[in-house]
């Protein structure tokens, strides 16, 4: 079975409240998900998520633990979501 047409739910990273939020914003499968990236699936849902979403959102698609993330690739999703607006 192809991992990108499971739930978000299964992302790693993820637990039921952030799958939900991103569910109820339209993102449903971890396809959905790629597709769109970390910036852009934050940035429908920052109003009712902390930035350890979009951590664990980034570090999820590449099969990490958020925690992993460095400072450098924080700061250039940072600028990212600042740039969607």
């Amino acid at each position: 079975m192809n991992e990108d047409r499971l739930p978000v739910a299964q992302l790693r990273n993820l637990g039921p409240k952030s799958a939900l939020m991103l569910a109820e914003a339209g993102i449903r499968t971890i396809a959905e998900l790629r597709v769109l990236g970390a910036a852009k699936a934050y940035r429908r849902v920052k109003d009712k998520a902390s930035l350890n979403l979009l951590w664990a959102i980034a570090a999820g698609l590449d099969d990490r633990d958020w925690r992993d993330l460095g400072e450098a690739e924080k700061t250039s999703l940072l600028a990212e979501v600042r740039r969607l607006g």
